[in-house]
């Protein structure tokens, strides 16, 4: 797995130093025991593969931007990843990098790791729908249900969806019924491409802690996000949050916030694609600290953290975000598409 996520320490606060070392290990962690260096990583997942995010990613003959170009692979080439190494001392923030097969190297900003993992249609959603997650590198939503139809957008892996229904098409193919948050249109996926969240995914993490006992900490100048429990850190990410663009400042507003509003799922769009607009759908953990709109959220389009580059919110990788999503008040029910309260976790923009 490129999680990394068995990294710990003893220590119930960390130092700078220590954070910023595990920063460079990428995504997250709760914390316990804190490791020696660490130059490669070999937990992965047999069937590891990685997604090309940019408009083309550069294979080098090393870890490392000064090495040989071996290849060229384009937008949502899927490939296999085969081994994480840290490679020299560019970028700083972020040293991971991702082996390709055997044929080079690609930092891991640039490659979202992903897997195929089919599943088995459900006849049984209940009224109102429940919750999936796309488990493929990606799969297309139609207009209806065929893949001979209309395509209305890319669904990536991890992103979030409400499903109302089941539907066959001629050939017998199950395909689920999505409900579209932002403009309430209908899609149709098809459903080997999407595991419905059980509910034991969405109960609420460390339930016997006092909300009040609950705080979350972005420190924006070294770009991560700590969850504390009485003042004890139990849970760090590397995060990516608000940037300066060519068409205006988008900083991750500072100050004291609380998380009132949260969405498992929530389509994203705002400007013009031609102009640093977007237009993302299935954001996945979504949890809201300002009424215009910024929050924290799982992240599929980069896998670049340790770096300001977002519109104002905290982005982070979609297990990270859950996590998150799951620890704090208030709690979504399994049955809801939203929550919007007056309370909520503490939240230290720093």
């Amino acid at each position: 797995m490129i999680d990394l996520s068995l990294l710990h320490s003893d220590d119930s606060k960390l130092t700078r130093r220590e954070f910023l070392k595990l920063g460079l290990l990428g995504m997250w962690l709760p914390i316990g025991r804190l490791l020696g260096t660490v130059t490669d990583f070999q937990n992965l997942y047999p069937d590891q593969q990685g997604r090309v995010l940019e408009e083309k990613v550069i294979l080098y003959d090393i870890p490392s931007f000064s090495g040989k170009q071996v290849n060229v692979y384009w937008r949502d080439t899927v490939l296999p990843i085969t081994k994480a190494t840290v490679g020299d001392d560019e970028p700083a923030y972020n040293r991971i990098w991702y082996l390709l097969g055997n044929e080079g190297y690609a930092h891991s900003g640039l490659i979202q790791p992903v897997r195929t993992v089919l599943n088995l249609p459900s006849k049984d959603i209940p009224k109102g729908g429940m919750l999936a997650e796309v488990t493929v590198p990606f799969t297309d939503a139609y207009w209806s249900p065929g893949k001979d139809r209309e395509v209305a957008y890319r669904y990536y892996y991890e992103t979030t969806y409400w499903v109302i229904g089941v539907v066959q098409d001629p050939s017998g193919e199950a395909w689920y019924r999505i409900l579209e948050d932002k403009w309430e249109f209908i899609f149709y996926v098809p459903a080997a491409h999407l595991r419905l969240v059980p509910n034991s995914e969405l109960a609420p993490l460390s339930p016997n802690v006092p909300p009040s006992a609950k705080r979350l900490e972005v420190r924006t100048s070294e770009q991560v996000l700590i969850a504390y429990e009485r003042d004890k850190p139990v849970f760090m990410s590397r995060v990516a949050t608000g940037a300066k663009f060519s068409d205006g400042v988008y900083y991750t507003p500072p100050g004291r916030h609380i998380t009132f509003h949260k969405r498992p799922s929530r389509h994203m769009a705002r400007g013009n694609l031609a102009a640093n607009g977007y237009d993302l759908s299935g954001v996945p953990w979504v949890t809201y600290f300002t009424e215009d709109g910024v929050s924290i959220h799982g992240t599929f389009w980069h896998n670049d953290f340790g770096k300001q580059r977002s519109h104002g919110c905290v982005n982070m990788t979609p297990k990270a975000a859950k996590w998150v999503f799951r620890w704090t008040v208030p709690v979504v029910p399994p049955h809801e598409q939203k929550v919007y309260e007056q309370y909520g976790t503490t939240v230290d923009v720093i």
